[in-house]
């Protein structure tokens, strides 16, 4: 939904991004409290601060067409990619950029879009995020 929604519109609305947060946020509280394991609870957080802190250090650089939806959706997915280690989160870092970085490079290229042509993130966030996933 959150990726239809931000190609239509450019938006990545709050309540659509505070219901995913909440339902991560209660899903690894179960999954935690289910499976003996607490302490992951504290990874899913930092993963959550360290994935906020990038993207709106990111969001901040002069130039950049980083929404505040889009620092709110990787907070969010830094939730569940924290929970699943380091490596799956630096994955959901990085490649966000690099899947985004192709697309435009391609709509570039084929001339369909301008350098100043504003174009959505969330949906790169949310595959690249998907694909750190199913590396962890």
């Amino acid at each position: 939904m959150l990726a239809v929604v931000d190609l239509a519109c450019l938006r990545l609305p709050d309540p659509l991004v505070a219901t995913a947060a909440g339902t991560a946020a209660l899903a690894l509280l179960v999954a935690a409290l289910v499976g003996g394991t607490p302490a992951r609870l504290a990874l899913a957080v930092a993963g959550a601060a360290i994935s906020l802190a990038v993207h709106l250090a990111l969001a901040l650089l002069p130039g950049s067409r980083l929404g505040a939806g889009d620092v709110k959706l990787a907070a969010t997915l830094g939730l569940p990619l924290g929970w699943l280690g380091w490596p799956t989160l630096g994955w959901g870092l990085v490649l966000p950029h690099v899947l985004n970085g192709l697309v435009v490079l391609a709509l570039l290229t084929t001339r369909r879009v301008r350098r100043d042509t504003a174009l959505p993130f969330g949906p790169a966030i949310l595959a690249g995020a998907w694909l750190a996933a199913l590396l962890a």
